[in-house]
């Protein structure tokens, strides 16, 4: 039971301060991750590639699989739910008292401030991600060698794919297959 309520603790608390969207639930679910043998970085960076991949918020996705690798269903459904309820609970009080403060300059300037904190929130967790897909830090550790470092594949593949995206302009489901099946076939 106690594992129940430390998912819906660390959940509600990431869900009640991860304010920009599902990247920016990133830095928090990495002190999860320090915090609780739950997961660990290589599991949240395989979570976050199924939860980009599937359909839905990737805050919401990653909060279900990682409930559910924990605990199973009831472990997913608990950190789903402590995700969404701080929002959930804002949305509603910001709803009854929003017509009465709509143009109050202390929060326009409040929500103008909040612009750059988010941005600054979803490059850091894109940039971290980056670098997990981007490198091979147990190799690195392996040989000690700074070529092991990058992950020569995954960078080619970054390449192959941006340029397509550029070429072609196809839907990006396609390169999401493209690299999912490039991903079995390599084991990268």
């Amino acid at each position: 039971m106690e594992t129940y309520l430390a998912l819906f603790i660390e959940f509600f608390k990431t869900g009640l301060f991860s304010v920009g969207g599902g990247l920016a639930t990133l830095p928090f679910l990495y002190k999860i991750a320090d915090r609780y043998s739950w997961f660990d970085h290589a599991m949240l960076t395989d979570m976050l590639a199924v939860s980009e991949s599937t359909p839905g918020p990737i805050g919401v996705n990653v909060a279900t699989y990682a409930g559910f690798h924990t605990k199973g269903v009831p472990g997913g459904l608990a950190a789903t739910f402590a995700l969404v309820l701080p929002s959930y609970i804002i949305i509603v009080i910001i709803a009854r008292f929003l017509a009465r403060f709509n143009e109050n300059k202390t929060v326009k300037s409040v929500f103008y401030g909040l612009r750059p904190a988010v941005a600054g929130m979803i490059a850091a967790s894109g940039c971290t991600v980056a670098l997990a897909a981007l490198t091979n830090q147990e190799r690195f550790v392996q040989t000690g060698s700074p070529l092991g470092l990058i992950n020569l594949l995954a960078v080619a593949l970054f390449a192959l794919l941006w340029f397509l995206l550029q070429k072609y302009k196809k839907h990006p489901a396609f390169y999401i297959l493209g690299a999912a099946a490039f991903g079995i076939v390599f084991q990268l």
